[in-house]
Order: structure tokens, then sequence, then C-alpha cells
């Protein structure tokens, strides 16, 4: 069925087609649990096993227990992240236990970021940031490919200007 929406603005029928973030932000989110957790276990068990004897030391299972299920969520909370561009907004959907989604207006954005950090950076990743007239509706969507991010940055800023001059 014809919808008259050109194919580029990421809706098929009346559904939008969604896109999930790349697996390198899960890498480097698990990197970063992994080197926390050494650096608290290595803490957590040397401290007291030199102190106070070396059963004391147990107390390095913890921070690694902790680690392990947070290996578990990280993977669940990448999995929930996802965003598609409509025809006239942009939805971005997150979260596992309590569902998120927020819907961009086009016309209402007032500023496109592409921010990247030196972690970000190390692992080819940037960060797209939006913002609107109101807080509550500024949105960012993580752990893009820079090439991505780019891209969606120009073609957010292009929609926003075309929007917004009717107003």
């Amino acid at each position: 069925m014809e919808t008259g929406i050109p194919e580029e603005t990421g809706l098929v029928g009346d559904e939008p087609v969604w896109r999930m973030l790349p697996p390198g932000l899960l890498r480097m989110r698990r990197l970063l649990l992994a080197v926390w957790a050494g650096v608290l276990a290595l803490a957590a068990g040397l401290l007291p096993g030199l102190l106070a004897g070396w059963v004391w030391a147990a107390f390095a299972l913890l921070p690694l227990a902790l680690a392990a299920w947070g290996w578990r969520l990280l993977g669940r909370n990448w999995r929930s992240w996802r965003y598609a561009e409509r025809a006239d907004d942009l939805l971005i959907s997150r979260g596992v236990l309590w569902r998120e989604e927020t819907v961009v207006p086009y016309g209402r954005m007032q500023l496109v970021e592409v921010t990247s950090g030196p972690v970000e950076r190390w692992f080819g990743l940037a960060s797209v940031q939006l913002h609107t007239a109101a807080a509550a509706t500024d949105a960012t969507i993580p752990g893009l490919d820079p090439a991505e991010a780019e891209r969606l940055r120009d073609r957010l800023t292009e929609l926003g200007q075309a929007r917004s001059a009717g107003l």
C-alpha cells in the first residue's frame, strides 16, 4: 500500500522502522564494568587479606559477583535501546523494567549535538544529543557509529529547519 511518505523517513506502512544501537556500546560498557570490578575486587580482597588474614580476602568475591550480575543487566539494557525516524518526529525507546518512549517533534528541536568522549572515541562511538525548548523532551541516543551520528544530526537539523519554518 502506498503511503505517500518517502521511504527514507523510516516508515513502512503505519509502523516505524526501529534501529538498534551498535554492539560497540555494549562492548565499551562491559569493558568499563570489568575494569572497575577488577579494581574493586583487588582493593576489597588485598587490604583485608593483608591486614586481617587470608580468610578476609574472600571479600574480593563480592565485587566479582556484582560484576557478573551487572554484565547481564548491561546486555538487557543495550537490547532495550532503539530509535526510529518518522515523518514528523523521532522516537526513542529504552528501558527494561520501566519502558520509556520519547517522541521529539522535528519542529521543536533547537539544537542537535554529536558528542564523543575519549573512551567513546577509542571504541569508535558517538552520541547524538537533542535539545528542545522543553527540557523534559531532551533526548540522547548513545553509542552510535560516528558516520551514523553525523548522518542523523544532519537529517534532524534539516528536518527541524523545514518544520520550524512554518511556525
